[in-house]
């Protein structure tokens, strides 16, 4: 297998994508000079102006042109840079591509993947740092995806732009770099967790980067004698209830943990779940981690400030085993 970064990985996805189906373009800014993070790096070589498609500053245009396009037989990959330049597309993406398929009454579709790098990234300020994700889990008529590995981006990647469904497809903006095997044969099922490390004494679930963050803390973890089970659910909507109720049945204890904002973040819906269906299995208080609802600061110092870290998931995993009596 080769090893790639997250970023190649998704690169690959394209490639062998639009290489297996005429159908598939991409649209967004800079795409020409290979896309803000490089993850569109010669694909215009290959492939020509007709479907890698730099498009103006408008992302509320580039929205829409993709849905028209998608309505009439083509997969457009829509990149918009940022999960937060997104946002001045939110009407097409909620009011017109989630709902067309229930609106004619399944005779259109809208089979669109809207990539969306999300996440802290060094001294990016409060306009683009954030993490979004819980936003469109909200909204029915979506599919939402978090890949973490580079494995990841490229199974989800490819399956997102074969799904029928637009696929919201969200890239962490600090992990471009991150290196990992990647088997070009191994598929993705939509809704099916990985378990990224075997326990018995505490689940921990996660997704994006901070799931390779609650890797480290486990493997911390086990060197004090705790055998903690991580959960990387990968996809948001629709998500793996089974794997974690089935791991929470085993080991009685449930740490949370993602880079957004704890207050309404997915992690809520996780524990509420859980609350719901195995409370009974509970042996300890649930923990859940997620940054304050706060603006992200320029400073470095302050940004530090939101994040989760894989030292405070070893504490919370510990706080769950220290007071279950």
């Amino acid at each position: 297998m080769p090893k790639l970064t997250y970023r190649d990985a998704s690169l690959a996805a394209i490639q062998h994508s639009m290489r297996e189906d005429q159908t598939v373009w991409c649209v967004g800014e800079d795409l020409g000079r290979g896309g803000v993070f490089g993850q569109y790096k010669g694909l215009r070589e290959e492939f020509g102006e007709s479907r890698i498609s730099d498009a103006p500053i408008s992302e509320a245009a580039i929205m829409g042109a993709a849905f028209g396009a998608a309505m009439i037989g083509t997969r457009p990959i829509v990149e918009m840079r940022f999960s937060d330049f997104a946002l001045c597309a939110t009407d097409e993406l909620v009011n017109q591509i989630a709902k067309a398929r229930f609106m004619f009454g399944g005779q259109s579709r809208a089979p669109m993947v809207i990539r969306k790098p999300m996440g802290l990234w060094r001294s990016s300020a409060a306009q683009h740092s954030q993490s979004l994700e819980s936003w469109y889990v909200h909204i029915p008529g979506l599919v939402v995806v978090c890949p973490g590995t580079p494995q990841d981006n490229y199974s989800m990647l490819k399956a997102a732009i074969a799904c029928d469904d637009p696929v919201v497809y969200l890239e962490h903006k600090g992990i471009w770099d991150l290196e990992g095997d990647v088997d070009f044969s191994k598929e993705y099922e939509f809704g099916k967790a990985e378990i990224r490390r075997e326990g018995s004494d505490v689940t921990i679930v996660s997704w994006s980067n901070t799931a390779n963050l609650a890797v480290e803390a486990a493997e911390a973890l086990s060197e004090q004698g705790i055998d903690a089970e991580v959960i990387d659910l990968r996809s948001l909507w629709p998500w793996d209830k089974e794997a974690v109720l089935k791991s929470v049945a085993k080991t009685g204890r449930l740490v949370v943990t993602h880079e957004s904002v704890a207050v309404g973040g997915f992690g809520a819906e996780v524990v509420a779940t859980v609350a719901e269906q195995a409370g009974h299995a509970l042996k300890g208080p649930v923990r859940r981690l997620g940054a304050p609802r706060s603006l992200v600061s320029y400073a470095p110092n302050l940004e530090d400030m939101l994040r989760v870290t894989s030292e405070m998931i070893v504490t919370a995993a510990q706080e769950t085993l220290k007071k279950a009596s």
